[in-house]
C-alpha cells in the first residue's frame, strides 16, 4: 500500500502542475478574445483563426483540467444523498464509481478516439471555415485528457482504498484552500459585487 500511495502522490503532483498550467491558458484565452474584439471593432480586421483559437484554448482547458478538478474534489456531487451517508459508505461508493465506471469509461473513450486522431493527422484536416486552423491538435486532446483523468481517478481510488483499510486519511476531508482557490473566490465575490451594483434595484 505504501508503494501505491507513493504512486498516488506522483499522480497528484502531475495533475497539480497541469492544473497550474491551465490557469495560464485561461489568461491566454481572455487576451486573445480581447485583442480579437478590439481589432475587429476598431480596424474592421477579423479572422476565423482568432475565433477558433479561443475555443481551442477552451477545449484544452476543459480536457487537460479535468484531472485537476478531480484532484481538488470540485466535480459535481449529489450532496443531498451523500451528506446522509457515513464516510465509509461514501468511500465504498467512490471505489465502485472510480473503479467500475470512471476509469474504464476514460480508457474506452481514449481508445475509440485514436482512429479519428490518426485520420485527422494523416489527412492534414483543416477547419472548413476560411482561414481556420488544423484540427488534429484539437482531436489529440481527447485521448490525452481522458488518460490524465483516468490516472487521477486511479490516484483517488488508491486513496479511497487506503482510507477504508485504515492506512490513509479521508480524501474528502476539508483542507486549507490553495492560493489559487483563494484568488478565484475573491474574483467571484468581486464579480458578484459589481453585478449587484450594476442592477437598478441595487442603486435605489
Amino acid at each position: 500500500m505504501n508503494a501505491l500511495l507513493g504512486l498516488s502522490r506522483v499522480i497528484d503532483a502531475v495533475s497539480e502542475r497541469i492544473g497550474r498550467f491551465v490557469y495560464w491558458l485561461l489568461l491566454a484565452a481572455v487576451l486573445v478574445s480581447t485583442v480579437n474584439a478590439i481589432v475587429r471593432k476598431a480596424f474592421s480586421v477579423g479572422s476565423n483563426a482568432y475565433l477558433e483559437t479561443q475555443w481551442y484554448l477552451f477545449a484544452t482547458m476543459f480536457m487537460l483540467g479535468a484531472g485537476y478538478v478531480l484532484l481538488h474534489d470540485q466535480h459535481v456531487r449529489i450532496d443531498v444523498l451523500a451528506g446522509r451517508w457515513s464516510k465509509k459508505t461514501r468511500a465504498w461508493i467512490e471505489v465502485v464509481g472510480l473503479g467500475a465506471v470512471l476509469i474504464p469509461l476514460c480508457l474506452v473513450i481514449a481508445w475509440m478516439s485514436l482512429p479519428s486522431v490518426m485520420m485527422a493527422y494523416t489527412s492534414g484536416e483543416v477547419s472548413a471555415n476560411p482561414g481556420g486552423l488544423i484540427r488534429w491538435p484539437l482531436y489529440v486532446l481527447v485521448p490525452i485528457g481522458m488518460c490524465l483523468l483516468a490516472l487521477q481517478a486511479l490516484s483517488e481510488l488508491i486513496k479511497e482504498i487506503a482510507f477504508l483499510s485504515g492506512r490513509g486519511e479521508d480524501p474528502h476531508a476539508v483542507h486549507e484552500p490553495t492560493p489559487e482557490e483563494i484568488l478565484l473566490e475573491e474574483m467571484r465575490r468581486e464579480a458578484q459585487a459589481q453585478a449587484a451594483a450594476a442592477t437598478p434595484g441595487a442603486r435605489s
